[in-house]
């Protein structure tokens, strides 16, 4: 007579659970490789930072795609950012300044950049 056949309830529940093991196992099994084959996002850029959370609050997209606006290009646009943030009390440095100008450039103006400041 065998005994290593399991018949009744408590064989059942043994078999459930082990199906249930080998499913998650097979479940990671699968989703480890697709989740290393996933791209990072990007870290949002320190300009992103800065406008998102010293400006957004005023300024939403509609302002910048008003009729009367007055950033017409980089320089205009450079000397908008450098009034706001001093009328905020914000104290930003030149390089945090040019760092939201590109930020908005890049995702909302679309103006010529200047040419880069020579080194020296």
């Amino acid at each position: 007579m065998r005994t290593d056949l399991c018949f009744g309830r408590a064989c059942g529940r043994a078999r459930k659970r082990c199906l249930k093991g080998l499913l998650v196992a097979l479940s990671i099994a699968i989703a480890a490789p697709l989740a290393a084959q996933s791209p990072a996002l990007p870290a949002p850029s320190r300009g992103s930072l800065l406008y998102e959370t010293h400006c957004v609050a005023c300024h939403t997209t509609q302002i910048h795609w008003r009729d009367a606006k007055l950033a017409t290009d980089w320089s205009s646009l450079s000397a908008q950012v450098r009034r706001w943030q001093a009328n905020a009390g914000l104290n930003w440095t030149d390089e945090e300044i040019d760092e939201v100008v590109r930020y908005l450039n890049t995702t909302i103006y679309r103006f010529s950049e200047p040419a880069p400041k020579p080194v020296g």
